[in-house]
């Protein structure tokens, strides 16, 4: 039997992308979703669907137990498609709720089901001020005002969870900011641009390959470093999924 992964936020932009490298690597996937309604188009995708909500801890704890994944990937947000600026006061809220409640439910659930891994998405636009390029070992903003308090507080409680949770190898990604099918943007923007799919190839390489610890992940550019992720992980922002193949 292949090794079983279970990939929270499985319909998301990245988790449609990533669910069917991870079949082509010869994974069995177990794709979460809080949405009965895209059950079937996990399984035309090759998903085994599981509908849970991840703030409902006993419910997840559950699923994951009964699944008994060796890793998990979380890919969960709460955004709208294409960030609108009139949904994003309310969005920012939710998806902090998602990185702090969720992934601490989420952890918990992986630790009861046996899984020994997690790679779970940030993000790479939450450093401090200070010298660019920022490489991982930069601080987060987490002296910030307003709504990028809600956020950068959001990001640092995943990263604790997930890099700080005894019995877990626990990989950060820190992505930058999303174009590409399924992102509501279909050209690079912003100051650390990524191709979803490109974001996609770097969640498969982390789960083969990471041995723990944060990962930048972005196009070349000046105000973020992925020079590691590049060099530990063998990924590159060209990637881009044909086929399950590289471009």
């Amino acid at each position: 039997m292949s090794e079983k992964i279970f990939l929270a936020g499985a319909t998301g932009a990245i988790g449609s992308a990533l669910s069917p490298l991870l079949i082509k690597a010869g994974y069995t996937v177990y794709g979460g979703t809080r949405d009965s309604n895209r059950t079937a188009a996990l399984e035309a995708q090759g998903v085994h669907p599981v509908v849970v909500d991840v703030f409902d801890a006993t419910a997840l704890k559950a699923a994951l137990v009964s699944i008994a994944p060796a890793g998990v990937i979380h890919q969960l947000t709460d955004l709208p498609r294409g960030l609108p600026p009139s949904r994003m006061s309310e969005a920012v809220v939710r998806n902090a709720r998602i990185r702090n409640e969720g992934t601490r439910n989420l952890v918990d659930a992986a630790l009861a089901a046996g899984a020994k891994k997690i790679v779970a998405q940030s993000i790479a636009w939450a450093y401090a001020e200070g010298p660019t390029p920022h490489t991982e070992d930069h601080p987060l903003d987490i002296d910030a005002e307003g709504a990028r308090h809600i956020s950068v507080g959001g990001v640092a409680a995943l990263e604790r969870y997930v890099l700080q949770t005894p019995g877990l190898t626990g990989t950060v990604l820190r992505y930058g900011q999303l174009y590409g099918p399924g992102t509501g943007t279909d050209a690079a923007a912003g100051a650390s641009p990524l191709h979803v799919e490109a974001a996609a190839w770097a969640a498969l390489l982390a789960y083969q390959r990471s041995q723990g610890g944060i990962f930048n992940v972005a196009e070349d550019n000046p105000a973020v470093d992925s020079a590691k992720i590049q060099r530990l992980l063998d990924w590159n922002p060209a990637m881009r999924i044909d086929g399950g193949g590289r471009v």
